[in-house]
């Protein structure tokens, strides 16, 4: 076995970017307390070709040494808005059709394993704050939340390692063709 050189993975130039189909997710981050972990979300979302990603309330925006740090430039690549109120922010997704997720867990959740992302379906999801989770207010604003099923004793993963996961199920059902 070889390891491929990164000039072989044919990766798209930023433009070329630009132009690819994307997968029809939007990351909602809550009041992420971490500039690495939006940096971390800026890389996911560029790797599995989010929509775009919102950052609401407290969580820092581009330009930010800590977010290029752990996005790598995806923060140039990857379409981001922000917004004072997450409240505000899922009334205007919800205008366009999305489908509101939070990723949380709260009563009814459906658990990601059982989860079967709907080709032709727009989503929005939330990811809340490292120590509180996704707010009370954002998840009253949601259609639903899906929960990352977990074995150990903390019952909690990272904010960006459950970004990962979650995109992943989702890029998995309807990402873009590759």
């Amino acid at each position: 076995m070889r390891k491929i050189a990164n000039e072989e993975l044919g990766r798209p130039t930023a433009e070329e970017f630009a132009r690819m189909e994307r997968m029809p997710v939007t990351v909602v981050l809550d009041n992420i307390r971490s500039a690495q972990n939006v940096g971390s979300f800026f890389r996911t979302a560029d790797a599995f070709a989010a929509e775009r990603i919102c950052l609401c309330g407290i969580t820092a925006v581009p330009p930010a040494r800590e977010i290029h740090k752990t996005a790598l430039g995806a923060e140039l690549t990857v379409a981001w808005s922000r917004h004072e109120r997450t409240a505000d922010c899922l009334e205007a997704l919800r205008r366009e059709g999305c489908r509101i997720l939070a990723v949380e867990q709260v009563e009814g959740s459906e658990a990601l394993d059982d989860f079967r992302p709907e080709a032709g379906v727009r989503y929005a999801l939330v990811f809340g704050n490292e120590v509180e989770g996704v707010s009370q207010e954002a998840v009253d604003a949601c259609d639903g939340a899906i929960e990352i099923p977990q074995a150990g004793t903390k019952h909690s993963l990272n904010v960006s390692v459950a970004g990962g996961v979650v995109l992943w199920k989702f890029f998995c059902g309807i990402g873009p063709k590759r």
